[in-house]
């Protein structure tokens, strides 16, 4: 037993059991389902944050001079809490799986295998040893630095200074070296891949069409998600034997990332190429702004095309190689630059036009995209002259219009799906819908919010790590699990967990379904010559290409 107690003392005590307690939260349900290696992660980190606040306490009672356990004492204390934490976490791990599958319930998705037990306490054992370890080089930085300082100072300034200059050491390794080395290799690897010339799509012969033999814009410049973007989506045809009449090509107008070197160029060249395919004689001009590696949501742009009968033209600008987390942490005014840039190229061109004899305008964005695309407008600059309105779907949590209206909103409307005011300007739809259920008419400025209850990209809030969100009250959203508990601390890392956790099923999460943005699209624009039974069909069309 020698051994196990002097394993155990290099342990506190108190940083034990609180670590513990955060990891069996930890291992509670969220917004989506998490596969092992995520919960394994997660529940690492919670354990490791618990042991933090443990110490700090223990640290806190000894400052004071509080009295302290005899030897004995501690030595049962020890020992208890141990088997108090074995106990304690075996019982969370066993029910997670079943916690894990209550989520999948929720979404019409299968049980699972749910979260493995070893694999999860292998991973979270492996993640505490590390991040303790760090904490431990950080300390001993600490003690270093100070005391060769206190050579020179009196010994509380020493330790101020150690502090300070352990704490600019570590920083300065992990954003000016490895931070920004795999930043470096992450663009090269994504540009890489985004010049790379995909097996399964074809230049198009078309003159019309971005990329084809008379565009400004060439097929290589256009980058991988953009040659896939001019050459998806529905036809004329494909849209005329949906309708039975018919129906021409949708315009599709993208500008990569290589294709200029400013976005103030790539904006102009934009302008041009929609002027070139006379994009201003369609009934409705869409401007949409792309995910951060330029990727524009198959499942919002294709129901639009077939909602307005193919009268459309879209225009889209690349901003960025990375995936909207990289690219919003460390480009996110960069792609903000490029919405504005577009925008007021187009929006000035279409403002001089005059009413009777311009095409409706509207925005669209999905996730980052969204966010972008609210920043790339300032109310005061539209006012004399509005656009018709702007559908943005997953909107993060850092949308400035998406927090001021959720915050505003009517008394007894849930923050997952608020309601603003009479619904004359904003309003917000989910998997059941909402747009419609207003007395009032939706006025000539529109716009349109579609969120899950369960999308943590949109509900993820930096202040659960000490408040309950608005959300999680009564009564939640329907795709939220009644199990689900706030706790602090530990549910912002869960949140956070839920981002990286991957795909949700479509229609939840951060997953939106071309059904919901049928019902989007068709109540902001409300296009002539459609009819819900129009709706139900094209749902039917999408679900057997499913």
């Amino acid at each position: 037993m020698q051994w196990v107690w002097r394993w155990l003392r290099q342990f506190c005590t108190t940083g034990l059991l609180l670590g513990t307690l955060f990891f069996a939260f930890s291992l509670t349900p969220s917004l989506i389902p998490r596969p092992s290696v995520i919960q394994g992660v997660i529940s690492g980190v919670s354990f490791t944050a618990g042991y933090g606040l443990g110490v700090m306490a223990r640290w806190l009672w000894n400052y004071l001079e509080l009295p302290v356990p005899s030897v004995r004492l501690d030595r049962m204390a020890r020992i208890g809490a141990a088997v108090v934490c074995g106990l304690f976490a075996i019982g969370f791990l066993w029910q997670a799986s079943e916690w894990q599958n209550t989520v999948r319930a929720l979404m019409d998705s299968e049980p699972a295998g749910g979260v493995q037990p070893f694999t999860v306490a292998a991973i979270a054992t492996v993640v505490f040893v590390v991040l303790v370890l760090l904490a431990r080089l950080f300390l001993l930085t600490f003690q270093v630095l100070s005391r060769r300082m206190e050579r020179y100072v009196p010994r509380r300034v020493s330790l101020v200074v150690g502090v300070t200059a352990a704490l600019a050491l570590f920083w300065s390794v992990v954003d000016g070296v490895i931070f920004t080395l795999a930043l470096r290799a992450a663009d090269n690897s994504y540009q890489q891949l985004d010049v790379l010339m995909q097996d399964d799509v074809e230049q198009p012969d078309d003159p019309v069409s971005t990329g084809g033999p008379e565009s400004l814009v060439t097929w290589e410049d256009l980058g991988g998600r953009g040659r896939r973007f001019v050459t998806s989506g529905p036809t004329g045809d494909d849209i005329g034997d949906f309708l039975g009449e018919a129906a021409p090509d949708p315009i599709r107008v993208y500008v990569g990332l290589n294709a200029a070197e400013t976005p103030e160029e790539r904006a102009d060249l934009a302008l041009q190429e929609l002027l070139r395919v006379d994009a201003f004689d369609r009934s409705v001009l869409l401007l949409a702004t792309p995910t951060g590696r330029g990727w524009v949501d198959s499942a919002a742009q294709n129901p639009v095309e077939y909602i307005l009968q193919g009268d459309v033209a879209t225009v889209t600008a690349q901003y960025s190689y990375l995936p909207s987390p990289l690219s919003l942490m460390v480009e996110g005014e960069y792609g903000q630059e490029t919405a504005r840039a577009l925008f007021n190229r187009v929006y000035g061109y279409w403002s001089d036009l005059p009413e009777d004899d311009r095409p409706d305008l509207y925005l669209h964005g999905l996730s980052l995209g969204a966010l972008n695309s609210d920043r790339s407008f300032d109310v005061y600059d539209i006012i004399d002259d509005p656009f018709d309105g702007a559908l943005w779907s997953g909107p993060p949590f850092r949308s400035e219009t998406w927090r001021t209206v959720t915050a505003g909103r009517d008394a007894g409307s849930p923050a997952w799906l608020p309601r603003f005011r009479d619904g004359s300007v904003v309003r917000f739809m989910n998997q059941d819908g909402g747009l419609d259920d207003f007395d009032t008419d939706w006025g000539q400025f529109r716009i349109a919010i579609l969120q899950y209850a369960s999308d943590p990209v949109t509900f993820f809030d930096p202040m659960s790590f000490y408040s309950e969100p608005d959300w999680m009250r009564e009564p939640r959203g329907p795709d939220v699990s009644d199990d689900l508990r706030w706790f602090p601390v530990v549910t912002m890392l869960q949140l956070l967990a839920d981002m990286a956790a991957g795909r949700a099923p479509t229609g939840y999460g951060h997953e939106y379904a071309e059904a919901h943005y049928i019902d989007a699209w068709v109540a902001l624009t409300e296009p002539d010559n459609w009819s819900d039974e129009d709706s139900e069909r094209l749902k039917a069309l999408f679900d057997e290409r499913e």
